[in-house]
């Protein structure tokens, strides 16, 4: 008697969308579960409107946000000036104004929230 080649592939098939169909469901839970994590576990106060937290370092929004351009070390780049005495030149509040409004040699205003830009503004005019 000669076995039928199609039933081993229909086996393994089946048992592929079996895995498939648990994972998924698996994958659903995690991702519930991690976000009332965050949800829940956050004690600052949100943001206005966006529902997002405000908690993070100045230092860690300049990274995600102005190294690019102003460097990781605040040394500038081709693109954009140094920061690293930008304290001694500028207030805190003219700061906050740069970072809100931008400038007309290039720097883009509004990359950031205002409370953001405020934190920011201030790590900034200590730097002199």
């Amino acid at each position: 008697m000669k076995k039928n080649p199609v039933i081993p592939f229909g086996i393994i098939a089946a048992l592929g969308i079996v895995a498939m169909i648990i994972l998924s469901g698996v994958g659903v839970n995690q991702m519930d579960e991690a976000g009332k994590g965050e949800k829940g576990d956050s004690t600052e106060q949100q943001a206005e409107g966006g529902g997002e937290t405000t908690d993070a370092k100045p230092e860690d929004i300049f990274q995600n946000t102005c190294a690019s351009c102003h460097g990781a070390d605040l040394a500038g780049t081709g693109a954009a000036p140094s920061l690293q005495t930008v304290g001694s030149k500028y207030s805190a509040s003219e700061i906050e104004e740069i970072i809100n409004d931008g400038t007309d040699g290039g720097m883009p205003g509004g990359l950031v929230e205002p409370e953001e830009a405020t934190k920011i503004s201030e790590w900034l005019a200590e730097k002199k």
